[in-house]
């Protein structure tokens, strides 16, 4: 994308110059908040592909949002609440543009009171016991409430939630001692009083995490996502640990101490340990050991009681060669402070994958790529296309007959890695196009004219599939390269964004003490001219799936950009040697003769019906409802397992890359377990089958034909 940088060296000298001139008169400095919000500000007028004016009305829906953003379930502000604020409704522009930032700081004051309140109102409900013979129900849809006009209607709403809360507790509870009979039978009250006592303790994390853990920082970032969330879902701002945190994610890559951790009632657990790791290494730390504190360095350590995992890892982690001291509890009892250098870890689950499928005859390879990953500050580090390629390789040497490649539930990552990884399929050619809001395409091209695989090709995608996964199925199916198969459409994210450090002397950083602007700039669309953005890819084969009719796709976002198009590249066709419509034909026959998809379909279209209901607080109610969901989903089951196991390994490759590790070596099995169930993915083997009969067909009919001499 040689555009790009250009792009934002220019976004850059135009921001640094607009910010010169905020607080060029006498008046006081702007502080950390009110710089981050004019440069955010400035960011989004001058950068972003489709930004919205800052006015009035943007100001009042900024508004309304941020207290739904600080109380989703709308259970602890009160409407007295957002009328005692009013003045500052129309304020938000101007906080934008250099005023003072005080609308967030005066929304946490009540806050931290309202937290206060429902704590004690949450305490008394649960030192009493519920009546779950009471014939009531429980609104969860927050498109549907609204915050309480008085603290009377907010006890009832929380109210609710607990007892929603203990009647699932209470009816697991009752089902596990009828299970158990040899164990001290407890009696109902006994239950439901324990039941009551968990939800105590998961409201008491809640509580906990908000009074430690959400400080006035977060409540910040919150605003700003408020702000930047208007434009689009994806326009966002991250403090610095959070930008450090999202290209962890992206590149699979991390330094830490290679600890995975778990939440255990209340504190937070060493759950596994990575063989060669820092914490390995040390001998010193052990599974089920308890991190009460963690110290950067020499600095005072922090107390991470009530802290949820997420919040652990991110004071775990940091920058390579650095300290981290952990206080352990040990099993004993005992504490011991323990010091830790960090180092690079990989998380190997991130990266792509291979196995070797044995069915009908015929070895097929199947590639799964959770996400298109690339390393940031490592030129050598992983890349999604390079890896794959060293996959397909692979599988060419176990001379495999078709490849499956899986991008279900792939959300995407990297522009420049899923246009190399298209190049491994086609001859040179266009891959994707790109516009930004000047309106002139660019075009993505695969340069190089050699193919790595050119055999039977399908990809399996989902309501999930999203962004650069997109890409990679819409050039496929664009070229006629392979067969797309999976849910009715991908996700439909259709734009491109790049993170910008907040520091006006350095955008470019990666270490902005402001924290950085992921800002939209682009649209990609297909190369037939159609955006991915809203509808999102159409499979060839389209398959029942569980997810189906539920809202969580791009579509579902009331500030997701619109769809259209612009003039198509100029490509050519690939000649697959088969019927395209032919292939579809043969699956849609096969998916409709089979009771499993067909059950799916029918569990789909009741649990759509279920997610618009409210739930019943009455007992008899709720345990009729679960016994129906259990009925189809144990239907389902039974199906499933009525199909024959594929049968899938790994290659003698990966057995010597995973080595003695025996969590390792369990988490791969415990995969390649689960595949060899996949129904889904026996669909996509089945289609390599029909693409190389239809294949030799067409050779057969070919070579049949007379020969003629002149």
């Amino acid at each position: 994308m040689k555009r790009l940088p250009l792009l934002l060296t220019m976004l850059a000298i135009g921001i640094f110059l607009a910010i010169r001139g905020f607080g060029s008169d006498n008046a006081a400095p702007p502080s950390k908040y009110e710089r981050i919000l004019q440069n955010v500000a400035e960011m989004i007028r001058q950068g972003h592909f489709s930004p919205k004016d800052v006015n009035d009305d943007f100001s009042r829906k900024v508004y309304a949002k941020y207290f739904e953003g600080l109380d989703p379930e709308k259970n602890i502000f009160l409407k007295e609440d957002l009328k005692s604020l009013r003045r500052h409704e129309t304020r938000v522009d101007d906080e934008l543009k250099g005023a003072p930032v005080e609308f967030f700081q005066e929304v946490s004051k009540i806050f931290d009171k309202r937290v206060e309140e429902t704590k004690k109102v949450y305490e008394d409900i649960l030192s009493k016991p519920f009546d779950f013979a009471a014939k009531e129900t429980y609104v969860v849809d927050p498109k549907k409430t609204d915050f309480a006009a008085t603290e009377a209607e907010r006890r009832e709403a929380i109210r609710k939630k607990l007892k929603y809360m203990a009647l699932e507790r209470f009816v697991d509870l009752q089902e596990g001692r009828d299970k158990n009979k040899d164990s001290v039978r407890k009696t109902d009250a006994q239950l439901e009083a324990e039941a009551r006592d968990r939800v105590r303790k998961t409201m008491n994390r809640i509580y906990e995490r908000n009074r430690k853990t959400f400080d006035e920082d977060k409540r910040f970032a919150v605003y700003v996502n408020t702000i930047t969330n208007l434009m689009d879902p994806y326009t966002e701002f991250f403090p610095p640990v959070e930008k450090r945190y999202f290209e962890e994610q992206l590149s699979g890559t991390f330094s830490g101490i290679g600890a995975s951790l778990q939440y255990d009632e209340g504190n937070i657990k060493i759950a596994t340990l990575l063989t060669g790791s820092p914490a390995w290494k040390s001998k010193q730390v052990e599974v089920g050991d308890i991190i009460t504190k963690v110290g950067q360095g020499k600095d005072s350590a922090q107390d991470i009681a009530g802290y949820e995992v997420e919040d652990a890892v991110k004071l775990i982690r940091g920058k390579k060669g650095t300290d981290v001291t952990l206080t352990l509890k040990k099993k004993d009892g005992s504490l011991q402070r323990v010091t830790l250098t960090r180092d690079v870890i990989q998380q190997d689950e991130v990266f792509a994958r291979s196995a070797v499928v044995e069915q009908n005859g015929s070895r097929i390879g199947y590639i799964y790529l959770p996400e298109f990953y690339i390393s940031f500050d490592d030129p050598n580090g992983h890349n999604s296309a390079t890896d794959v390629a060293m996959e397909i390789k692979k599988l060419k040497e176990a001379k495999v007959d078709g490849i499956v490649m899986d991008l279900r539930s792939n959300g995407g990552g990297s522009l420049p890695a899923v246009v190399d990884m298209v190049g491994l399929f086609i001859e040179d050619g266009p891959v994707v196009q790109v516009r930004g809001r000047d309106g002139r395409p660019m075009v993505m091209r695969d340069k190089d004219p050699g193919v790595l695989y050119d055999g039977p090709l399908t990809v399996m995608v989902n309501e999930f599939s999203a962004s650069a996964s997109e890409i990679f199925a819409a050039a496929i199916q664009d070229y006629g390269r392979g067969v797309i198969i999976g849910s009715s459409s991908t996700y439909g994210k259709g734009t491109v964004q790049r993170a910008i450090g907040l520091d006006p002397d350095n955008f470019m950083s990666n270490n902005s003490e402001l924290g950085s602007l992921k800002l939209t700039l682009q649209k990609f669309y297909r190369i037939n001219g159609g955006a991915t953005q809203l509808k999102g890819v159409t499979p060839d084969v389209v398959i029942p799936d569980q997810y189906e009719l539920l809202k969580y796709r791009e579509r579902d976002n009331e500030n997701a950009l619109p769809w259209d198009e612009i003039s198509k590249a100029n490509y050519r066709s690939w000649n697959g040697g088969y019927d395209l419509q032919t292939i579809k034909n043969l699956s849609n026959s096969r998916v409709t003769a089979s009771p499993v998809f067909q059950q799916i379909k029918k569990n789909t279209e009741l649990l759509a019906q279920r997610n618009d209901k409210e739930y019943t607080l009455n007992i008899e109610q709720y345990r009729q409802e679960q016994k129906e969901i259990r009925a189809l989903a144990k239907a389902t089951d039974s199906l499933i397992k009525a199909n024959q196991e594929l049968v899938i390994n790994y290659l003698p490759a990966d057995q010597e890359r995973i080595g003695q590790d025996k969590n390792k070596q369990e988490r791969y099995n415990a995969w390649l377990k689960d595949r060899s169930r996949d129904i889904y993915l026996d669909q996509a083997l089945r289609v390599i089958d029909d693409i190389r009969n239809q294949q030799a067909l067409a050779k057969s009919k070919k070579e049949q034909q007379p020969v003629k001499t002149f």
